[in-house]
């Protein structure tokens, strides 16, 4: 069986103020309510949107187990964990999944660009560790400067923990070579909201996203409509949806989501450095088309 189908939000991580000093736990919580109530299928924190990379590892692990207590079981919780230091990313999935974490999503080792034996090797060391918690591999080049190529994702497949992969690397050419080597059982969702249904018309399961954080019904809705083999009606949302995720992700991400959460009502707080609060033309463009959108 599939972690979840459907919707995975990939959450932002709020902080306190302008200097995104603190965590702050009360509009954490406002959000996960909000994604539960609008039909979000599970809840991915401290990954990417979350700002994992600029957070302590005693940070991480504790947004996961507030996410665990918050949710109660009502969804799955899957915990970003990744590191390019092998024994580093063993100990923060170990920590992560005594926090409660259903799953674990790791991040292929940035900077660093080991070989694919590596990733053979690394994956194997962080599986080995949490024998009995699934995880999602995460293929994301942009950010890291490598791949998983789709035959090493055949061996790492063999492994029974590593049940899935979130696929952010918009190539869906290699989509289909990865589907070939890994068979259709072998779960695999969307890391990019403009490939979402794409996707999922090859096999995948779902998405993990950056647009559901300010409309999770309607990204859950698409998801549905795919599973069910309705790609008329989830191209509809996919489609209507597209100007918004370019600007979503015209600076690096999560710089316009965090924007975009706080026009909504919830007081997200800043990004930390060395990320920047969005550019007066991406805050304009965000509240024009979530306007015309009917958002805010």
């Amino acid at each position: 069986m599939a972690l979840f189908t459907g919707s995975g939000v990939a959450i932002v991580t709020p902080y306190d103020n302008s200097l995104a000093q603190n965590i702050n736990y009360d509009v954490f919580a406002d959000l996960i309510e909000f994604q539960i109530e609008n039909g979000t299928d599970a809840i991915v924190v401290a990954g990417t949107t979350g700002e994992a990379s600029t957070q302590t590892d005693e940070e991480q692990v504790q947004l996961v187990k507030f996410c665990v207590d918050r949710v109660n079981g009502r969804v799955p919780v899957i915990a970003g964990a990744g590191s390019n230091d092998t024994a580093h990313g063993v100990q923060l999935t170990k920590d992560c999944a005594a926090a409660g974490a259903d799953a674990i999503l790791s991040v292929t080792p940035y900077y660093l660009k080991t070989s694919q034996a590596g990733l053979l090797a690394h994956y194997g060391a962080i599986a080995d560790a949490v024998r009995e918690t699934p995880i999602i591999l995460y293929d994301v080049p942009g950010r890291t400067g490598m791949s998983i190529n789709p035959q090493t994702l055949a061996e790492l497949r063999k492994i029974d923990n590593i049940v899935a992969l979130k696929d952010a690397t918009g190539d869906l050419a290699k989509a289909v070579e990865s589907r070939y080597y890994v068979g259709p059982d072998f779960d695999i969702y969307s890391g990019n909201d403009d490939t979402v249904v794409p996707l999922m018309s090859l096999g995948g399961q779902g998405v993990i996203s950056v647009l559901a954080n300010i409309v999770p019904k309607q990204v859950h809705e698409m998801t549905q409509y795919a599973l069910n083999g309705e790609y008329a009606k989830a191209t509809e949302i996919q489609t209507a949806f597209k100007p918004l995720i370019d600007i979503l992700f015209s600076e690096p991400n999560p710089i316009p989501i965090k924007k975009a959460v706080s026009m909504l009502g919830f007081d997200a707080g800043s990004v930390r450095l060395p990320l920047v609060p969005a550019q007066e033309e991406t805050v304009a463009a965000l509240e024009a088309e979530m306007k015309r959108l009917k958002l805010i």
